[in-house]
């Protein structure tokens, strides 16, 4: 079982995968802003975070860069609705990128995949 930290701004979003994360065995926390998630970041250990990259009125991709400088080991996957930010270089600080998708088997896959490699 994994410690999984989902960061959207969209409730509906983190409550469905919070619900199918938790299915698959894994303990889930939520964030929906850059403060919360930092706060959660700063006080608890995660396996993964799951963060999408148009918070509101924040970037994801600069919190991306800020969760690799202040927890470099921290796998991340970037979880969007726009595939366009994959050209974009800060993207390529996390381990996966996925374009959002009422299918979330690539999602959890992608979290499989990522737990595979740690335990390596």
């Amino acid at each position: 079982m994994a410690h999984l930290l989902i960061i959207d701004d969209e409730g509906d979003i983190r409550h469905l995968y919070a619900a199918e994360l938790e299915d698959e065995g894994h303990c889930v926390e939520t964030a929906g802003s850059r403060d919360e998630a930092l706060a959660l970041l700063r006080g608890q250990s995660f396996d993964i975070v799951i963060l999408d990259i148009q918070l509101d009125q924040e970037s994801g991709l600069e919190l991306l860069q800020q969760i690799a400088h202040e927890r470099e080991n921290l796998p991340v996957i970037l979880c969007t609705a726009y595939s366009c930010y994959k050209d974009d270089f800060s993207s390529w600080l996390a381990d996966a990128y996925i374009v959002k998708s009422s299918d979330l088997n690539e999602l959890k896959n992608e979290v499989r995949r990522i737990l595979a490699q740690k335990r390596d």
